[in-house]
């Protein structure tokens, strides 16, 4: 497969899960909810999660929010892939799409409908509209009640 044609299929894949997001909504119960915004470009989203019992696996991701066709197939591919991983592994994988985003990374066999994303990295000013969704996640996984003091968590100060 060409280069070009490699290409247009990370676009239709992408314009796809932007036009019919498989993960729209909220979980039902939410246990952890985060809010994240990305002041550059105006995207914004609320990740909604629902852990199983012992609070250390994620069951359900769902999202909510406004942004272009990068940042909502992001997190719609994001919460496709978290389903059932325990937080360590989806802290993890936020390193990973990170580094993805840097060049420096693509997700194993078992997770590469991630790596579809990759072709991002080759647009400097797109990369935070990708990594939103992650932050958020982050964010949202690594707080005591899962949501930020300040009601969002911002990807501004990021340097990529």
């Amino acid at each position: 497969m060409t280069l070009g044609n490699l290409r247009d299929l990370y676009q239709q894949v992408i314009l796809e899960h932007y036009k019919k997001p498989r993960h729209k909504g909220k979980t039902n119960p939410v246990h952890r909810s985060q809010r994240g915004h990305n002041p550059s470009c105006g995207d914004t989203i609320e990740l909604t999660l629902q852990m199983n019992a012992a609070g250390d696996a994620i069951e359900d991701v769902k999202f909510e929010g406004e942004g272009c066709a990068i940042a909502m197939a992001s997190a719609d591919l994001m919460a496709d892939a978290l389903r059932g991983k325990k937080v360590d592994v989806a802290l993890e994988m936020v390193e990973r799409f990170q580094n993805m985003m840097k060049g420096e990374a693509e997700f194993p066999k078992e997770q590469r409908k991630l790596n579809v994303m990759q072709g991002v990295s080759q647009f400097p000013v797109r990369i935070k509209c990708a990594n939103l969704t992650w932050h958020t996640l982050k964010a949202a996984l690594e707080s005591p009640n899962g949501n930020q003091p300040n009601g969002f968590v911002s990807n501004e100060k990021e340097d990529a």
